[in-house]
């Protein structure tokens, strides 16, 4: 079968695109027919598009809310009747943060307001050396379980009221633990607060700058 070249030319003058970008496929194909010249034909497909919006949001779902609720449930089935029941307890102040610590015989766990201490501490090597001071000191690292209940001041401050609460809560187990204690400084409460600003002073000492004229 011949098919001529002005045919073709026609036939494809008489096709028109559309620029626009569809989500539907498109085939182009061609049905010869005897004794006549080629017809074009532009066929669509409908495609389906998966839900892609939705697998994204599920995988971005992050697992810390889950982690946290059951830390939660950890703390409270150790620590029936809450922190006040317990008779192992012990109070740490330092700045504005208060500590409450509880001592239980375990592994070693330190859970601070039902978060894991290196999480809760953003893993700062420091105040995490305050909380494990007390208890290495008596050869006690691997021995009790710490659970804490801390508010106010800053991280620094929390940490440093643990670490005078676990020291405190170790004297309701034997008061022989005292001597060994006191000698690394770990019962002296830290008095050392702000000083508060003064009047027509920019802070607690620092003057204006000085103008003779």
């Amino acid at each position: 079968m011949a098919i001529s070249l002005s045919s073709l030319t026609s036939s494809f003058s008489s096709l028109s695109f559309s620029s626009q970008i569809s989500s539907q496929s498109k085939s182009l194909y061609f049905t010869p027919t005897p004794n006549s010249p080629p017809k074009f034909k532009l066929a669509y497909r409908p495609t389906r598009l998966a839900p892609i919006a939705s697998a994204s949001a599920a995988a971005v779902a992050s697992p810390v809310e889950p982690e946290t609720a059951n830390l939660e449930k950890y703390v409270k089935s150790r620590l029936p009747g809450g922190f006040a029941a317990q008779t192992i307890i012990g109070t740490g102040r330092r700045k504005c943060a208060i500590a409450r610590v509880v001592l239980q015989e375990g592994t070693g766990k330190v859970i601070i307001n039902y978060r894991d201490a290196k999480d809760y501490l953003q893993g700062n090597p420091l105040w995490l050396q305050y909380i494990k001071v007390p208890l290495m000191t008596l050869g006690f690292e691997s021995s009790y379980d710490v659970f804490v209940k801390a508010h106010g001041g800053g991280l620094s401050g929390q940490a440093q009221a643990i670490s005078l609460g676990i020291a405190r809560a170790l004297l309701k187990l034997s008061e022989n633990y005292r001597s060994s204690l006191r000698k690394e400084g770990l019962l002296t409460r830290d008095s050392r607060v702000v000083e508060r600003k003064k009047v027509g002073l920019k802070k607690a000492r620092k003057a204006p700058q000085f103008s003779k004229r």
